[in-house]
């Protein structure tokens, strides 16, 4: 990781030079800048935030899914918990083609929704926020209840409050899941104007492969946001699991 983010800031000379040395001798920006300049690389970065951002939008809708199967009690509930369940055993690639003709026969094939809109919801993270929210003392909803309380109001003003580590816990994981996005973009997007971070990062190693410290800064653009963003909710994460039943 040290050696990525100083060969990012070293000059080609010093990147290909022998011994190899870990500090950079002259540090420069000039690949950050070569990166949004010449190889578009800002409109894979704003393309890719904006695949985060949709991916967020399901977070509401899994917890809504888990809040009803932790709190409701309805016919077949657990046998819709466990279609959840299985979906977790199906690998991705193997929905790839079905979820491909869906898209493409309501003409959301070459757009940013189309690429979002298989990442919105998953099993885990169902599960997850089923987990959790049955921690949560029923008797706290059934006096929300008591005093009028509708059950969005409860699942907004009480239960979601209540929930944060695991929302943090979500967070993180709907970001690196949006944020590496990889396979999926290239499958359904055939303008390279749609194209993530991961993809930009794939071709600039296919295009320019005499120039580690611009690699480097490539991937030192796609890694450290995640860093960050673990950092900053790492606290959130490890209770959120521990609570979870996950120990």
């Amino acid at each position: 990781f040290l050696w990525m983010v100083f060969a990012s800031v070293k000059p080609r000379s010093e990147s290909v030079a022998y011994p190899p040395r870990l500090l950079p001798q002259k540090p420069t920006l000039e690949y950050f800048v070569q990166l949004f300049t010449e190889l578009d690389f800002g409109r894979y970065l704003l393309n890719t935030v904006i695949i985060v951002v949709i991916c967020m939008f399901g977070l509401l809708l899994m917890a809504a899914a888990g809040y009803g199967f932790a709190k409701f009690t309805f016919r077949g509930r657990d046998a819709l918990f466990f279609l959840v369940l299985v979906t977790m055993m199906i690998p991705g690639q193997v929905t790839m083609i079905p979820s491909y003709l869906i898209l493409n026969g309501v003409k959301l094939t070459n757009t940013l929704v189309g690429i979002a809109l298989p990442m919105l919801v998953s099993g885990f993270a169902v599960f997850l926020f089923r987990q959790f929210m049955a921690t949560i003392p029923t008797e706290i909803v059934e006096a929300a209840r008591m005093d009028g309380a509708g059950e969005w109001r409860i699942f907004f003003r009480i239960i979601l409050p209540m929930s944060r580590p695991i929302l943090a816990v979500q967070v993180v994981l709907t970001f690196i899941a949006g944020w590496n996005s990889f396979l999926w973009p290239l499958i359904i997007a055939n303008d390279q104007n749609l194209y993530t971070l991961s993809v930009g990062l794939s071709l600039l190693n296919q295009q320019i492969a005499t120039n580690p410290s611009l690699q480097m800064a490539a991937s030192t653009l796609m890694v450290v946001p995640i860093l960050i963003v673990f950092v900053v909710f790492q606290r959130y994460v490890v209770q959120g699991f521990a609570l979870s039943g996950l120990k």
